[in-house]
């Protein structure tokens, strides 16, 4: 990797010569503008408003612009007479824990390589103690004119820094929230929990930008046969009313129903498996003829159990019949009773 600025880490009394290297690249697929017409590129000139001519770059100055549209000259000269002591130097000012640091804070991301073999023992010193601190380092750092707030931390082996906004550059969030009185249910953040712990988590590595490689499948297809791919599914736009809880659910159950197919899709089924299956119903029916054939020999002898609990059962019925006549006399009896008594 080519280093981009070259200087020392100023640890207390020990400098530490650096290398600065970019951590980060874009991969971001970069158009040029072209004349619709023709297919011609469209270039920019830089012209003096003035005379109205092309002026060549080593004519091109910096300028301060004031509010009434003046311009101020300002030369190289200006700015190096200006005190820059992080010019060549990443001065480190304190040690304090990362969870102090802003994340709207960071910035560019860079990686501090050692420069020379003399390096190498102060630059692993200053890596071992971010690791047992488990703290951060602030620093200060010149890069491209200007003085900057930097993050150094450890990252596997490497010592990384990032490029921080100054506390006054982040802007506070006025009129951002919603302005609206809103109260939220237990039952809805039970929901979400739900919806949270369904989802799950991510390998960050599987995370790939679909957007990108659509562009270069476009851009390929119509460099090979002049045909564009076919035209995507309009994006589903925002802003409607929605029941909250409806759609919770339907996301919990939707999240549920992803990861299972996912997990059908993780297991092979053998074909021979349907040969298993086969063989199953196959040893079901013979298992069913034994046990039929079974109970045809045993038949005899709990048909004869049979007969006699039967003819057990007949008489025991005669009885009941013979006592429910009996109950239906005395019961005729006692509702005749009264009335010769009434009568006498």
């Amino acid at each position: 990797m080519r280093s981009i600025w070259n200087g020392a880490i100023s640890f207390g009394l020990v400098s530490i010569p650096i290398k600065l290297v970019n951590a980060t690249e874009n991969h971001s697929v970069s158009f040029r503008q072209i004349h619709t017409a023709d297919g011609g590129r469209i270039r920019y000139r830089k012209v003096c408003e003035l005379d109205d001519e092309e002026v060549p770059a080593a004519e091109i100055g910096k300028g301060y612009e004031e509010a009434d549209g003046s311009i101020i000259p300002i030369t190289d000269e200006d700015l190096a007479a200006l005190p820059l002591p992080t010019a060549k130097t990443i001065e480190i000012v304190a040690f304090v824990p990362a969870s102090s640091i802003d994340p709207l804070q960071m910035d560019a991301a860079y990686y501090l390589s050692a420069n020379g073999v003399p390096a190498a023992k102060p630059y692993t010193l200053l890596r071992e103690a971010l690791k047992r601190s488990q703290k951060v380092a602030l620093a200060k750092f010149a890069l491209r004119g200007r003085e900057r707030l930097g993050m150094l931390r450890v990252v596997d082996d490497v010592i990384a820094m990032h490029g921080l906004l100054w506390p006054d550059e982040i802007r506070q969030p006025e009129g951002v929230a919603p302005q609206t009185e809103v109260t939220v249910r237990a039952a809805e953040l039970d929901l979400a929990d739900a919806l949270m712990d369904t989802l799950g988590t991510v390998s960050m590595d599987s995370l790939h930008d679909d957007y990108r490689e659509a562009v270069e499948l476009m851009i390929a297809a119509k460099s090979e046969g002049g045909r564009a791919l076919p035209e995507a599914a309009p994006a589903e736009t925002g802003g409607q009313v929605i029941d909250l809880m409806a759609a919770l659910e339907s996301s919990v159950r939707a999240a549920k129903e992803a990861r299972e197919e996912g997990a059908e899709a993780a297991e092979v089924t053998p074909i021979a498996g349907r040969k298993r299956t086969a063989a199953k119903k196959t040893a079901g029916r013979a298992t069913a003829k034994s046990a039929a054939k079974g109970s045809t020999k045993g038949g005899a002898k709990k048909s004869t159990a049979a007969g006699k609990g039967a003819q057990s059962a007949k008489t025991a019925a005669k009885s009941v019949k013979s006592t429910a006549r009996t109950a239906g006399t005395a019961k005729k009896a006692a509702k005749a009773a009264p009335k010769k008594r009434a009568s006498a």
